[in-house]
């Protein structure tokens, strides 16, 4: 296995409220080129559904990003993975969220698309980021155990709750 470093710059802009953070990317996401590039995950079809954007194309989802005043990156700057499994990520390095958090001041809180974000972030930065976070269920495909209307609810009580 070799090290992987993550493929994007975080999306963000001046006026940004809420920050999303994701494990790293998937397999998919790095063929693609764009965040949550897996066609089953459910990332953009839940955000389309709660501000009634169109998510077809990369300036589409941007678009509803800037709109929404949502920030997009994720925890895991490097690492060793074997699959797009969250489990088999290996040897990660976080990204720098404490300097983009210093840049871009406007953020208020940091929500987390499932269990390992939220994880590897208090394993990083519990003691040096004092943000409101939140967990979301995982938009991805491997995460059955809740459907898309049940996971939907949850995401816009807590994106729709400022």
């Amino acid at each position: 296995m070799e090290k992987s470093a993550h493929p994007f710059k975080p999306i963000i802009f001046n006026d940004s409220k809420t920050l999303i953070l994701g494990s790293f990317p998937s397999l998919k996401s790095f063929e693609n080129s764009f965040y949550y590039a897996h066609p089953r995950n459910q990332f953009w079809p839940i955000l389309s559904s709660i501000y009634g954007m169109p998510v077809k194309s990369k300036q589409e989802k941007i678009a509803l990003l800037k709109s929404a005043k949502i920030a997009l990156w994720d925890v895991v700057g490097s690492c060793e993975r074997s699959n797009s499994a969250d489990k088999n990520l290996k040897l990660c390095e976080p990204n720098d969220i404490e300097s983009l958090l210093k840049e871009y001041g406007s953020i208020e809180r940091i929500l987390f698309t499932g269990r390992k974000a939220q994880t590897l972030f208090k394993r990083f930065f519990d003691d040096r980021i004092d943000l409101p976070t939140a967990l979301l269920p995982s938009p991805s495909p491997a995460y059955a155990a809740m459907d898309f209307s049940a996971k939907l609810k949850i995401w816009k009580e807590a994106l729709i709750k400022l």
